[in-house]
């Protein structure tokens, strides 16, 4: 038998190991190429195409399908799904799905946008004419001019691509960075041309950040009844300090028999009167050491302007009593209740 073949010396496994790298200069020069052929596509894009193709979806009856092979299909689908997050009726097509029933949910009044580099991918072209019989408008973005795909379509608009980053013209990276651009760029043309506001933007996004700060009220997230910490102005201190404690909001909220609010008192309040006070304490009723001139909030505010009045000078809060236009107690909002609801 023969014997093992020996492990490279350690110089030998390092020089290897250092061949595997890029320096600074060598990552600039690519970020300054790929610079320059996207810039080639801005200036040479065809704006009347452009203009005409988002006039085309801006415009469209029924559903606006993207399809696409391999990285321009990832493509097609991400587009696809800004338009939908944008209240536009879009969906990602298949094209192998299309060829065996997906096609069924393609009608007349719908537009099939194509995304292909070299405008003659063979799935995308057994695709068109099945398209073409179910009566969609058929559109295809491509970066060869003159393409077959093109050619059977009812739209071709040219993505002008210099060349790929890839150092063999062939790995799709900035063919794809352009077709994300183009499509983006038009769905937020879209989104200005139909005027779509915040809140109906934040609509269609109610688990995200920018959803929740533009639908939640305070009345949404904010404690009521029998969650509140109160008491009475006559109060002792020390005999509301369970209700200090147990409510978890760090403050009492000071009100009369009507349920108008007097003002809070905090945690921080009772150490700073006991540091003062000593054994005085005792004597001492919420009244006499509250804060008379709280901040508050109305339950019809954005939870998301209870978060920044909370942060806002001279001092942050850590909670802000809820009051309607008659003073009236009706809950408490906390930082704590802010952030777990996102």
């Amino acid at each position: 038998m023969g014997s093992l073949p020996l492990p490279p010396p350690q110089e030998e496994a390092e020089k290897k190991i250092n061949q595997d790298t890029i320096n600074q200069d060598d990552l600039l020069s690519l970020f300054k190429s790929q610079q320059k052929y996207l810039n080639h596509f801005f200036h040479h894009l065809d704006l009347a195409k452009a203009l005409a193709f988002t006039h085309t979806l801006l415009n469209a009856a029924g559903t606006i399908f993207f399809t696409g092979v391999g990285k321009s299909g990832f493509v097609a689908n991400k587009i696809s799904q800004t338009l939908v997050s944008l209240g536009v009726k879009s969906s990602f097509l298949s094209p192998l799905d299309a060829l065996h029933g997906d096609i069924g949910s393609l009608s007349s009044s719908d537009i099939l946008v194509f995304l292909t580099k070299s405008g003659n991918t063979e799935e995308l072209l057994r695709l068109a004419p099945c398209a073409r019989a179910k009566g969609a408008y058929l559109v295809a973005l491509t970066s060869a001019e003159g393409s077959l795909l093109g050619g059977v379509c009812d739209m071709e608009v040219h993505l002008p691509l210099e060349r790929e980053l890839c150092p063999f013209d062939l790995a799709p990276v900035t063919s794809t960075a352009i077709q994300m651009v183009f499509g983006d760029t038009v769905a937020v043309a879209i989104m200005g041309a139909r005027k779509l506001t915040k809140e109906q933007y934040a609509a269609n996004h109610p688990a995200g950040r920018i959803g929740k700060s533009l639908i939640f009220k305070v009345k949404d997230v904010m404690k009521k009844q029998e969650e509140l910490p109160v008491c009475r102005e006559g109060d002792l201190i020390m005999d509301q300090l369970v209700e200090l404690t147990s409510k978890g909001c760090g403050c009492l909220l000071v009100i009369d028999d009507e349920y108008h609010l007097i003002g809070t008192f905090t945690d921080g309040d009772l150490r700073r009167t006991l540091k003062a006070s000593g054994e005085g304490i005792f004597k001492l009723t919420v009244g006499d050491m509250c804060n008379r001139s709280p901040r508050t909030i109305s339950p019809d505010a954005m939870a998301a302007e209870a978060m920044q009045k909370m942060e806002s000078p001279p001092s942050p809060v850590q909670f802000l009593p809820v009051i309607s236009q008659q003073n009236i107690l009706i809950g408490i909002v906390t930082l704590h209740g802010l952030v777990s609801a996102g």
